[in-house]
């Protein structure tokens, strides 16, 4: 259903599920094997895994806090986008990786909810990407301190509203890892 002619491929995005960004983060441990499962299961459907690894300030690249979390591992052929910006397509090299690939369809997961993940839901959707959330395969840290409201609010909050996103010619919506369903 997306957009993009000729892509009917799916992809798993993983974003940022590295050891600086993940490591207070609301319901880790849980998370992070939720999204090991629907690797495994992409890996086994034959389905792109696509990692995408943010680089700042606070995590410079090559660093302890930099890498992906150990629970995960990237294997050598599967593409790992470098990125500087919340939106994991701006200016990195996602949108050719994903056209090679042939990917119209992305099935979301990883870190930081209300910042990579929300903006690249966003990126990918006004791109012609039909996009879904898996709703218990994304996480963030407590920022409430800030004035955001609590991590279980910040995540239920983003399931709810990406659940009604529409778009002509598109799709959107969030779904439980149990329910992924690679094929479709």
């Amino acid at each position: 259903m997306t957009t993009l002619t000729d892509r009917p491929r799916t992809a798993l995005l993983v974003i940022d599920v590295q050891n600086g960004v993940v490591r207070g983060a609301h319901d880790r441990d849980r998370v992070v094997a939720t999204i090991a499962g629907l690797v495994d299961r992409a890996r086994a459907a034959d389905v792109p895994v696509v990692w995408v690894q943010h680089r700042s300030d606070d995590l410079p690249t090559d660093s302890e806090q930099w890498r992906i979390v150990p629970e995960l591992t990237r294997r050598d052929d599967e593409p790992l986008v470098h990125k500087t910006y919340g939106d994991s397509f701006e200016d990195t090299d996602l949108e050719p990786v994903l056209a090679a690939a042939r990917v119209g369809r992305l099935v979301v997961t990883g870190a930081q909810t209300d910042a990579c993940v929300r903006s690249t839901l966003h990126g990918a959707f006004t791109r012609g990407y039909d996009a879904t959330l898996v709703a218990d395969a994304h996480t963030t840290e407590d920022l409430s301190a800030y004035g955001a409201p609590p991590p279980a609010q910040v995540i239920a909050h983003t399931n709810l509203y990406w659940s009604f996103q529409t778009a002509p010619g598109r799709t959107a919506g969030t779904v439980d890892a149990a329910d992924v369903d690679f094929a479709a």
